[in-house]
């Protein structure tokens, strides 16, 4: 068999050379030309133009409607917390993509997953390439993973991992981590994009044409992004993300694409001396501890996927010099001086020369603008030390023009508030329930100033 020959190709317009130039000849665009493979042989080459179009024979196609929609089978992984964000569970032949900052906890997940369905009679496979298996092994007997039966092999050759997932045929394999692996074709060093992209696409091939779940380890950048090309995250099914502070005990997985789920789903757990464990009420996570009611703090529900999150959200606001600062933690910055600007406007709350520093309790990332009204609430609490009621919650968004609009699934958001015991609530007119619910005093309301004078009747 003829071995491929390396092509660079440009990102631009397609265009190949058999050498790396810094300009493209096709196109003439600078610094567009990455390192490729042209598989040898007949009606091989991947890269032929729609000129072979016609040595190609047409293929056979049906209707949507006549293609038979049967329901995915899930294997439970033995972690609920990690099923919930899969979606159910692994699929087979799925391709999932984990990222998350070095040291949060991917590795142990994973081994810890993998070794309850090795018990559970599947067979499965972990694949290091950042260690040896000795180092696998401690860490096992640190987790308590005792006679554990998980295959590993420790090899960052693409080649031989393929030939040994398909000698092996287990139901997982985990590559650890798909920025160590590196394939023979290419002459670019491991780690780098052409390298992480042909490796991901002959891992996904395998998986497709195989069944086997495959789960990729990825690394991530400075900026909390997925290094490598981002095409990797097109290629998989599904991509999660460990998030969480390396010196807090708990963690979050959350979903960012799903083909076989819903996205941002999240899993929340905590780092035990055993390994990571299942948080069965994430709301007590994110809860404030004191005892009595503080300025500057007032509880949202947020959603997370399907489940609805109780989160304190804490201001403090303090007098500044010429030049105050706004700093928010877990929430976007830029929609934390729109808010104070609405405050102003709107409600007669001047922050203009007082320092304003939001944060988000527990380490959680709210990306929906239900935030806001809870926000603007703790931001005046702060301002006028006054602690808001005891047992008190706010959702909701608000517009520029001053008014809240509905936040989606409030039924929801309400219920889980009342089982979790808070008692006064002020939400959209929108989110008002029809039916009272037990234990809790709804106030709704149009317009930020209704909320603040809400807020101020209740002492």
């Amino acid at each position: 068999m003829a071995k491929d020959k390396t092509l660079f190709t440009c990102t631009e317009c397609g265009g190949t050379s058999l050498r790396w130039l810094g300009k493209c000849p096709s196109c003439n665009a600078w610094n567009t030309l990455i390192e490729s493979v042209a598989e040898a042989g007949p009606g091989k080459n991947r890269y032929s133009g729609t000129q072979f179009a016609g040595l190609a024979q047409a293929q056979a196609v049906m209707p949507l409607a006549a293609i038979e929609a049967t329901d995915i089978a899930r294997t439970p992984s033995g972690i609920d917390e990690l099923d919930r964000v899969l979606g159910g569970g692994i699929v087979e032949g799925g391709v999932v993509l984990i990222g998350g900052d070095p040291g949060i906890g991917k590795s142990t997940l994973l081994l810890q997953a993998l070794d309850a369905l090795q018990r559970a009679g599947l067979p499965t496979l972990y694949v290091t390439g950042e260690e040896s298996g000795a180092q696998v092994a401690l860490r096992s007997r640190r987790l308590g993973l005792d006679h554990s039966q998980v295959n590993v092999l420790a090899e960052i050759q693409l080649e031989k991992i393929l030939a040994t997932i398909e000698s092996m045929q287990p139901a997982v394999a985990v590559i650890d981590s798909i920025q160590t692996v590196y394939s023979d074709q290419l002459t670019s060093a491991p780690g780098s994009v052409a390298q992480v992209r042909e490796c991901a696409a002959h891992l996904t091939r395998c998986a497709k044409a195989s069944g086997v779940a495959i789960v990729l380890v990825g690394h991530v950048t400075k900026e909390g992004a997925l290094a490598g090309p981002r095409v990797l995250e097109h290629m998989v099914d599904t991509v999660l993300y460990f998030e969480g502070d390396t010196h807090s005990q708990f963690r979050l997985v959350r979903a960012i694409k799903n083909r076989f789920g819903a996205v941002n789903e999240i899993g929340v757990f905590a780092m035990t001396e055993k390994g990571l464990k299942g948080v069965s009420n994430p709301s007590a996570i994110f809860l404030s501890q004191h005892s009595e009611p503080v300025p500057g703090s007032c509880v949202m529900v947020t959603l997370e996927g399907t489940r609805p999150l109780l989160v304190e959200i804490q201001a403090l606001v303090d007098s500044g010099g010429p030049s105050p600062r706004r700093l928010s933690v877990g929430l976007d910055k830029d929609r934390l001086a729109m808010l104070l600007a609405v405050l102003h406007r709107h409600a007669g709350v001047a922050c203009m020369d007082q320092d304003v520093f939001v944060n988000a309790v527990g380490g959680v990332r709210i990306s929906e603008p239900a935030a806001d009204l809870a926000v603007m609430l703790a931001i005046t609490s702060s301002l006028r030390g006054k602690a808001l009621p005891q047992g008190f919650i706010a959702f909701g968004e608000v517009g520029l023009a001053g008014e809240v609009r509905p936040a989606p699934r409030g039924q929801e958001r309400l219920r889980e508030a009342a089982k979790l015991g808070f008692s006064v609530a002020v939400v959209p007119k929108a989110n008002a329930p029809k039916k009272p619910i037990e234990g809790l005093t709804i106030h709704a309301v149009e317009r930020v100033e209704e909320a603040m004078n809400v807020v101020r009747g209740m002492g």
